[in-house]
């Protein structure tokens, strides 16, 4: 991984167009680096052997391996890499397939620069961001559940609340004065207990099910 102030992206696109038009965008910040780009899964992959990024921007629909297949395969892999997926689609199963894949961030190419970039530096910090299209469609694909708070205790409802406030991990563990591992322990419980597979999936179940205050 980098060990500079400079977060190294990855682009992943099998359109020239699009891998250009985000090239521009990531020059525009002093502290994204550009570091190599890709044509599908398989380059993307090849890349990550040589050269581990920081950030990987992952289109979805390619052909050789598609973004859900490489996000799976990057992430059981090289688990500190952030993998961001990015489509001009806000299908549902698209949505859910890459989360549950290990992606930490589902954005829409029609975003800003400003807000791409922002979006990478919260990937680094263990932040998920989701597009309002793409929360909204996951959260009308989320399976209900009898009892939405499924026995949470107290102290797992305080960090599920600090996680929809967009908190990583040291943050919950220096709000709450506790570990890191503890932290972790309590959102493996907490993921277990809604029924989900991610992080940003538990954060769009609470908050469909109301089970944390915005």
């Amino acid at each position: 991984m980098n060990t500079s102030s400079e977060i190294q992206v990855l682009l992943v696109d099998d359109h020239n167009v699009v891998r250009s038009g985000l090239a521009t965008f990531l020059r525009a910040y002093e502290d994204l680096k550009l570091v190599g780009e890709a044509k599908n899964g398989v380059e993307a992959i090849r890349f990550c052997h040589q050269m581990k990024p920081d950030v990987i921007l992952m289109d979805l629909k390619m052909p050789a391996m598609d973004g859900v297949a490489a996000t799976r395969a990057i992430a059981e892999d090289y688990p500190d890499i952030k993998i961001i997926a990015m489509t001009s689609f806000d299908e549902a199963d698209l949505v859910h397939d890459v989360l549950a894949a290990g992606a930490i961030g589902y954005l829409l190419k029609n975003i800003t620069a400003d807000e791409l970039a922002k979006a990478i530096r919260d990937a680094v910090s263990g932040k998920s961001t989701l597009s309002p299209e793409a929360a909204r469609v996951l959260i009308q694909a989320t399976r209900p559940v009898k009892q939405p708070a499924c026995d949470l205790t107290e102290r797992e409802m305080e960090v599920l609340q600090l996680v929809v406030q967009g908190k990583s991990n040291q943050q919950i563990a220096d709000a709450m004065v506790i570990t890191i591992a503890t932290v972790k322990a309590h959102i493996s419980n907490i993921l277990g207990k809604l029924q989900v597979s991610s992080r940003s999936e538990a954060i769009a179940f609470a908050i469909k099910n109301k089970i944390v205050s915005l």
